[in-house]
């Protein structure tokens, strides 16, 4: 069960690409991250994801494009927690202060191993030993990724853990569904009446304020682009659900619309203002700010260090568990 090579890692292993598709899509996928390096949509023909076709822009270049970030994704303020009375500090990535996606090395910066191909779907999985970046517990995940009929991208991960430790792991594709430079003709719908507010350094506060009247009140389909950024989790629920339907992002540029299900209580979106990359990426194209819009379902960040957000912690004998679907449709 081997792919085609793609790349090398620092240390000499192998990164293999493996390519299913179903319902009118293609997908290619790194064992690097779990990383979406590809996605395509029959009819029409712009990839509909931000990528490289070489794999050393990944490893200097990529802020997590296609990738599949854990043990927690998103911020940890100070990259400090605890868990029934023990404190832990996890790798500070950010500002050299704060912990971001699980860390420099998370699982969205590993190579993870193939458990199964099939012509439409991939298993892999990947273990983080216990006290990898900082975090307790030795924690299993498995992920399928899945293109299944009605041009859906199905996405299911678990995870176990020897020890109770933060599990919170989100898919973190920029999605693109014009091919435009930038995302100016892209409008985003997202059924959140509340989002948590951050500071000046993306932190969350500890709020949980209403989006009427702000910038990120997506409750009736609104442009993404404005005067001010959105890198923001809109809140969804105060647990995780039954897989439901949670928004729709689509462009007035073309005839391609996505609709957005999740288990997730929270949506991270980000409008990739900060987009800056010197190298060039799929069909060569230069991603500058807003190529693309990222919408990562999740457990709403930094919820470890906050009264009254969604549980992050996962114990010895509980699986967690998200179910994510990415649902295409043309015309």
């Amino acid at each position: 069960m081997r792919g085609e090579i793609f790349g090398q890692m620092p240390d000499g292993s192998e990164v293999e690409r493996f390519t299913i598709a179903g319902g009118g899509l293609v997908l290619n996928v790194l064992t690097y991250g779990a990383v979406v390096q590809d996605a395509r949509l029959e009819g029409h023909e712009p990839p509909l994801v931000l990528g490289f076709e070489d794999f050393e822009h990944y490893l200097n270049h990529s802020p997590y494009f296609g990738a599949t970030a854990g043990r927690c994704i998103n911020r940890i303020t100070g990259g400090r927690f605890e868990i029934d009375g023990e404190r832990f500090q996890a790798d500070q990535n950010m500002l050299g202060a704060h912990t971001l996606h699980g860390g420099a090395k998370g699982m969205g910066k590993r190579v993870w191993d193939v458990v199964d191909v099939k012509p439409d779907r991939i298993t892999m999985q990947i273990v983080q030993a216990d006290g990898d970046m900082g975090f307790p517990g030795a924690l299993s995940t498995r992920l399928i990724y899945a293109c299944l009929e009605g041009g859906i991208f199905d996405i299911r991960i678990e995870a176990t853990t020897d020890k109770p430790t933060l599990c919170n792991i989100g898919h973190h594709t920029y999605w693109t569904l014009d091919g435009q430079d930038t995302l100016h003709d892209t409008r985003l719908q997202v059924d959140a009446e509340t989002y948590t507010e951050v500071d000046e350094i993306a932190l969350p506060t500890g709020r949980v304020l209403p989006v009427d009247g702000t910038r990120f009140d997506f409750r009736q389909a609104a442009p993404v682009l404005s005067a001010d950024y959105v890198d923001h989790n809109l809140c969804l629920s105060d647990s995780q659900q039954d897989l439901r339907r949670v928004g729709r992002m689509s462009s007035t540029a073309s005839d391609v619309a996505m609709e957005i299900c999740t288990t997730e209580p929270g949506l991270q979106v980000y409008d990739s203002y900060k987009l800056d990359i010197p190298v060039p990426g799929l069909e060569g194209r230069i991603y500058g700010k807003n190529s693309g819009l990222a919408l990562e379902p999740q457990i709403w960040p930094d919820a470890i260090n906050h009264d009254g957000f969604p549980n992050v912690v996962l114990r010895p004998g509980e699986t967690y568990n998200q179910h994510t679907q990415f649902r295409f449709s043309k015309g």
